[in-house]
């Protein structure tokens, strides 16, 4: 079967296409991301956020979405993960209505992993995906029925691609990503009966959003495939989007889909917009049945449901291993947020591994029965104002010596796989990606920053306690994998990349730039 290769993705006709994306959108994105920071440093010194005055006529007059488009009528598993050959095709023969095809938090972007993914997404896209493992299995698509739709998720408006240089800068990565997928796999896509599709992450306004509508605008020109064939997902995982969800899909406009609850990365930007003004407690202790969150879910459905958008549930990130016991616990435990989604309104759901595709499934099959989605569950009763969605306290929450420990481990793990090239660890029986390392290490910077006490041990969360926290997790560590793989590890960058993120007077912003510099 016919494969592509990195010279057929990086053709002359495929580069310049991604030059002339960054070539016209650049400067408002660079625009943007200043914008971004504007507001931010607003939030921090005033503790204020609201919904906008300006925008109060999109909120309050009637208009929809167009109907979701083949592929994405149903959706009611979606399965995440990185683009490499053997979960692209495990994710597309798991019996999951989507695949999430990850090119940002679950994947890294070191250039092999950026070229890899779109020679492997062409191939998925085309089913000739094959992949031969080195013990010797043979990896390919089933032929006994469907396949995932898939949908891809670019990197972030903030990350740049410095493999790709545009009039002497480097490129935005969302653009490359965007650009190179677009370019070899629209037309392909919709021959195929369904469509470019794409998940948006990390927005943080609908002037961000309406950004991406002009570029897939200018790409359906380009490409001739016609106005509206590109359809987006937005992920509201950022304080700021909450706010602005009926302008967000207002501003995608024919492109838009539907939008997605992303708990982690919301709880990252609410911790990053308000450091200065709340503590949340261990991250185990903070479910979604906390009440902010439950607004946050809520209005989220509401929206959707109005506009004739999808709305998606949440990851379950849990990989299951030898133990039994636990993983009947946490099967259960998925099986019950599940439920809560299903029971809300939510459309569909996400899970990081696909033993969990049938629990999720079987709780949105008892609760759609035979509709395709849940978009006649209108949610009349929501109202949520703003101080619902700031209310961030959790009942019964406590900062502990375990909790500062874990985020330390999971982001020193975390970010020595990243630094190689891994993009989604399984920790502890939990896929972490760069969404909860981010939450980890702003865990323990607000801790540090704020000399909170430890409910346990009544020690105060200072850089020296951080520090030494830190030393012992690595010891632990270099006594677990033995000398000759940690000293052949990246620990000692990743052990500097924590520090800094978790104890630099100045919080950082996103701690895969800083990474970005040390990839070789």
């Amino acid at each position: 079967m016919p494969t592509t290769t990195e010279p057929d993705i990086l053709s002359p006709e495929a580069l310049e296409f991604v030059s002339e994306l960054h070539r016209r959108f650049g400067a408002r994105r660079a625009e943007l991301l200043a914008r971004r920071a504007r507001r931010r440093a607003e939030i921090a010194r005033t503790g204020r956020l609201d919904f906008l005055t300006e925008t109060k006529d999109i909120r309050e007059s009637e208009w929809r979405v167009p109907p979701p488009p083949p592929g994405l009528v149903d959706r009611r598993v979606e399965i995440t993960g990185p683009t490499d050959r053997k979960m692209a095709i495990n994710a597309l023969n798991s019996g999951a209505q989507v695949w999430l095809a990850d090119l940002e938090d679950a994947n890294t972007p070191h250039w092999a992993n950026v070229v890899a993914g779109q020679v492997n997404l062409y191939d998925a896209v085309r089913a000739t995906i094959t992949h031969d493992a080195p013990d010797g299995r043979h990896y390919a698509l089933r032929a006994d029925g469907p396949l995932a739709t898939i949908v891809v998720r670019p990197r972030g408006w903030h990350l740049d691609e410095r493999h790709v240089l545009v009039d002497g800068v480097p490129a935005a990565g969302a653009l490359v990503d965007f650009g190179l997928h677009a370019f070899h796999n629209a037309r392909e896509s919709i021959a195929r009966g369904t469509g470019p599709y794409y998940y948006l992450p990390k927005l943080e306004s609908h002037r961000e959003a309406r950004l991406w509508h002009d570029v897939f605008a200018y790409a359906e020109d380009t490409l001739a495939i016609g106005r509206g064939a590109i359809r987006a997902t937005v992920l509201i995982e950022t304080i700021t989007a909450a706010f602005e969800m009926d302008e967000i899909l207002h501003a995608l406009g024919p492109h838009a889909a539907g939008l997605n609850a992303g708990r982690w990365d919301y709880l990252f930007s609410i911790i990053k917009n308000f450091r200065e003004r709340t503590v949340l407690p261990d991250r185990a202790a903070i479910t979604m049945t906390a009440p902010f969150l439950r607004a946050y879910t809520d209005l989220l459905v509401a929206t959707c449901h109005r506009r004739g958008a999808v709305a998606i549930g949440g990851m379950s990130a849990f990989i299951p291993g030898g133990d039994a016991q636990r993983n009947a616990a946490a099967f259960a435990q998925v099986r019950a947020d599940k439920e809560r989604e299903a029971s809300d309104g939510f459309d569909g759901s996400w899970v990081a591994h696909p033993a969990l595709v049938p629990v999720c499934r079987e709780v949105f099959d008892g609760v759609l029965g035979q509709r395709d989605n849940q978009l006649d569950c209108t949610r009349d009763d929501v109202r949520v104002p703003a101080d619902r969605l700031l209310d961030f306290t959790v009942a019964g929450g406590e900062v502990t010596s375990a909790g500062l420990r874990t985020n330390v481990s999971v982001a020193l793990r975390y970010l020595e796989a990243w630094l190689r090239g891994v993009g989604a660890v399984a920790i502890n029986n939990l896929m972490e990606d760069a969404a909860t390392a981010e939450i980890s290490r702003a865990q323990v910077w607000q801790w540090a920053h704020q000399g909170v006490r430890l409910a346990d041990t009544g020690e105060t969360v200072t850089a020296d306690l951080v520090r030494r926290v830190v030393g012992e997790e690595l010891a632990g560590i270099r006594h677990a994998v033995g000398e000759a793989d940690y000293t052949a590890g990246r620990w000692p960058d990743a052990r500097a990349l924590v520090e800094r993120g978790a104890l630099d007077p100045e919080f950082v912003d996103f701690l895969t730039v800083p990474a970005y510099e040390v990839v070789d």
